[in-house]
């Protein structure tokens, strides 16, 4: 990777706290909601640059895992951690192969690294005990979806009831269930160009300025005439 593809590869993500639609209030009353405590073991499946996690261990002193296979993010997060002294270990590794056990994980946005929703939801139920809770975030249908919003995202994707459906089905019970609001889609939204847009400014002769704004434009055009308002993301604090 070239010092101008690493640059780049770091601005993808550069405008995000996390990679999803959630506010640091909404994410604090998630975390308040998992009721982790000083001997928890907290697992975060598809962490990216850990920030959840690190957010979720540090105040009581838990021991954190994040398993992602960016190791750009995964690096930002080790930094990260440090600077906050939170007690985690980041390993670049698939989802899938975590075969640990922790009495609370985090699923986020990571479902398809464990084959699907049932998939995820029966995964969990293997690596966390009895008693024990996660926090799911998923995507739903907000709205009755177009073909073309089909067409983008898959056949896959349930309506909100229908995610609950499969928690029940694969022995969960929902604890708190909350979805992603307009202004937090928004905000996710904008800030996922973000860093992308700050380096084509700095950058406005490279060679890639074009192409990148270009990828921007349209991810920009699709969510504000396919999927805003239709396509939804739900936070589900779960135990058994």
């Amino acid at each position: 990777m070239t010092t101008m593809d690493l640059e780049i590869a770091n601005a993808r993500y550069a405008g995000l706290r996390w990679n999803s639609p959630l506010s640091e209030e909404h994410a604090d009353d998630l975390i308040r909601r998992l009721d982790i405590s000083p001997s928890s073991t907290v697992a975060d499946l598809g962490c990216g640059w850990a920030e959840l996690l690190i957010r979720a261990v540090t105040p009581v002193g838990a021991r954190g895992i994040g398993v992602d296979i960016d190791r750009n993010a995964l690096q930002r997060g080790r930094e990260a951690a440090e600077v906050g002294g939170a007690r985690i270990t980041l390993l670049e590794q698939e989802a899938s192969n975590y075969r640990d056990s922790a009495d609370r994980v985090i699923c986020i946005g990571s479902s398809h690294a464990l084959g699907g929703t049932s998939a995820m939801l029966k995964r969990l139920a293997e690596i966390v005990p009895q008693g024990g809770r996660v926090l799911v975030g998923d995507m739903c249908w907000e709205s009755a979806p177009t073909e073309e919003a089909r067409s983008m995202f898959g056949e896959e994707i349930p309506t909100l009831h229908g995610l609950v459906k499969r928690c029940r089905e694969a022995g969960w019970m929902v604890l708190h269930l909350a979805t992603a609001d307009q202004r937090e889609w928004d905000t996710f939204e904008s800030s996922h160009r973000a860093g992308l847009r700050e380096w084509i400014i700095a950058n406005p002769r490279d060679g890639k300025a074009d192409e990148i704004r270009a990828q921007q434009d349209e991810r920009e055009d699709r969510y504000l005439t396919v999927y805003r308002g239709v396509l939804g993301f739900a936070y589900l604090v779960l135990s058994r």
